[in-house]
């Protein structure tokens, strides 16, 4: 074997290490105890809305139907004729003994939208216990009773609940929920492995006890930051409090892109997490197998066959223990012959997330700064680009 091609064979080796480390990161969080319910205290359920997402009214309808002693839910949207808020409006008429608030913001004094709506809920809500979930989350009747279950433990202070993606009517939806379950999923279970615990959150539903969020400075802090979510755990963590990945998994509509729009997000979504956690950004790399595997067999053409055939074993093994074992997601039983073209698209993504600091949100521009705060671009006239980031 040529001199050159050694270092390549060692990134697919590592990455083969990588997956094998990804399947024990899931067996490890599947051992993490559900607490038995105690006595379940009560919760406050904070939704921003942002229009009409696909499959909303069966979304919040989830959480209306909780099977949960007491609880309410807050809805927020900027404007009063937004068409979520008065889809949860009806859906509250359905269920009259479920109590349920709204609240119209205006506009957002934050460059991250969904945080103001959730200052504003957090401000109002009745109880200790938060649960600050997206409008594009679909969940099961018993899903507050095993955050609430969790939260027994006086340590904890914040829950991320672990999301199987549901993708839209569009093949490039498709490719993106492939790879949040298997690649997205499998950096975050080994996240919790090989750093003791778990130092992070993830966005589209949060548990957090209100003292924590103001003992981390309160959304003020929080809002300056485009992955808010992230932060949230991060500065908790650092605080001495409780972060865990919850045993809940909730699903994650994330709804129909064109290429163009989907591009953009990928993007978006590159270039902020490299700013949030920059050297897990680079490990990155190794979470998608098969473009090293493939750079290793070009170098070392006489080897190619069994460096192909560990790369394409060890990612398989992967990707199962996530999608299936973790997330119980049946789409990479049928689609797994789509994988390695999402692990293709996905790399180019990576690297491209190290060139660039802008991006587009909801149709403005913003800057992101290196410890991942963000700021908006305002056009030279001052005039206005679009509408606001975030839901709500």
């Amino acid at each position: 074997m040529e001199w050159f091609a050694w270092p390549l064979v060692a990134l697919a080796a590592a990455s083969w290490a990588y997956c094998a480390l990804a399947v024990a990161a899931v067996l490890a969080w599947r051992r993490q105890p559900v607490p038995a319910s105690r006595a379940l205290e009560p919760v406050s359920v904070l939704k921003p809305l942002h229009g009409l997402d696909d499959g909303l009214e069966e979304n919040l309808r989830s959480f209306f139907t909780q099977d949960y002693p007491v609880f309410e839910l807050l809805f927020a949207a900027r404007r009063e004729d937004d068409p979520g808020l008065a889809l949860a409006r009806r859906l509250s008429a359905e269920y009259p003994r479920i109590p349920a608030r709204f609240f119209v913001t205006g506009e957002p004094p934050y460059a991250n939208a969904k945080v103001w709506s959730l200052e504003i809920m957090t401000r109002e809500a009745a109880h200790d216990l938060l649960v600050m979930s997206d409008s594009d989350i679909r969940v099961t009747p018993e899903m507050l009773r095993v955050l609430a279950a969790e939260f027994s433990d006086p340590r904890l202070g914040v829950a991320t609940c672990p999301y199987r993606a549901v993708p839209g009517a569009s093949f490039w939806s498709l490719l993106e929920t492939l790879g949040m379950n298997t690649e997205f999923w499998s950096g975050c279970f080994v996240a919790r492995l090989v750093e003791r615990g778990v130092h992070f959150a993830v966005g589209p539903t949060i548990a957090a006890r209100r003292r924590v969020i103001e003992d981390v400075g309160g959304w003020p802090r929080l809002s300056q930051y485009l992955a808010e979510d992230f932060v949230l755990g991060q500065f908790a963590s650092a605080r001495g409090h409780g972060v865990i990945l919850s045993r809940y998994v909730i699903e994650h509509r994330i709804g129909a892109q064109p290429l163009a729009a989907n591009f953009a997000h990928r993007l978006r979504w590159n270039r902020s997490t490299r700013r949030s956690r920059p050297w897990g950004y680079v490990g990155q790399v190794f979470t998608n197998p098969l473009p090293l595997g493939l750079a290793a067999a070009a170098a070392a053409p006489a080897h190619a066959a069994w460096i192909l055939a560990a790369t394409l074993a060890f990612r398989a093994l992967a990707a199962w223990s996530v999608s299936h074992l973790a997330l119980r997601d049946p789409l990479c039983r049928r689609y797994w012959f789509l994988v390695p073209l999402q692990d293709l698209l996905s790399f180019v993504f990576w690297l491209a997330g190290f060139f660039g600091n802008v991006i587009e949100w909801r149709g403005r521009r913003y800057r992101l700064l290196a410890d991942g705060r963000f700021e908006r671009l305002v056009a030279p006239s001052g005039a206005e680009d679009g509408p606001s980031p975030g839901r709500g």
